[in-house]
């Protein structure tokens, strides 16, 4: 489902050596896949996402999404990739004040053009989120994790090929961050849309197929301690 190949993006600092943000990643992520990429802030994470997003041109390299290599769209066609095709899960909480849970969630289906049935479209996601009975209030009576589970909703309301997740557990305590990565993780499954998590929690990558370090704008094997004991935390719960 997707595919990078040699993917750069580099940042000219002055007169000195530019910041090397994203410098060569290949990586693939088939459907009903997750993968994770660990990594302290400034290791080029969310630069690589908005690569994907088509939110900037890289450098070099490709970035391939079911066959089609995005980067080389034409700005329509990027546009109706990431309303369609496309759920991305960022750090900001981008709510509407003035909208209440399913408004705020049908978002996107609105653009899609069904207007009048967006909000009960989308009530069977926010219900399989645990949000059913807070549908109609507005984001300032929501706490932190139930805000996150409205813009996951949001992000999977159009039932999109690919899942990008930048830190989504960063504003949660752990107790909140783990429902949401065991909902976010179970839902993508069962659609079969490939998800790439980036992140610098530990807990999140026990929920991932595989796991991959970014540092530098280069990717790396990982396996610390911590995710050892993370994942020993999992298997002795369930």
């Amino acid at each position: 489902m997707l595919e990078l190949r040699e993917l750069v993006k580099h940042y000219p600092v002055g007169d000195g050596e530019p910041v090397r943000a994203v410098d060569g990643v290949s990586l693939e992520v088939a459907r009903g896949e997750l993968v994770a990429l660990y990594g302290p802030s400034g290791s080029g994470k969310t630069t690589l996402l908005m690569l994907i997003a088509a939110l900037l041109a890289p450098d070099s390299g490709a970035v391939i999404v079911d066959g089609r290599e995005i980067s080389a769209l034409p700005d329509h066609d990027r546009a109706c990739y990431r309303l369609r095709e496309l759920g991305y899960i960022d750090q900001a909480f981008d709510l509407l004040p003035g909208g209440n849970v399913a408004q705020n969630a049908a978002m996107k289906l609105w653009l899609t053009g069904d207007a009048r049935r967006a909000e009960r479209m989308v009530t069977p996601l926010l219900e399989r989120l645990g949000l059913g009975e807070r549908l109609r209030h507005r984001p300032d009576e929501l706490s932190m994790g139930e805000r996150q589970r409205v813009i996951i909703a949001r992000a999977l309301s159009t039932e999109p090929k690919l899942v990008l997740a930048d830190e989504p557990t960063g504003n949660l305590d752990s107790l909140r961050g783990r429902e949401v990565l065991e909902l976010l993780s179970e839902i993508c499954r069962e659609r079969g849309a490939a998800v790439l998590l980036v992140t610098h929690d530990p807990q999140a990558t026990v929920f991932a197929d595989r796991v991959h370090a970014l540092r530098d704008g280069r990717l790396s094997g990982y396996e610390p301690d911590e995710l050892f004991a993370a994942r020993g935390e999992r298997r002795s719960s369930s």
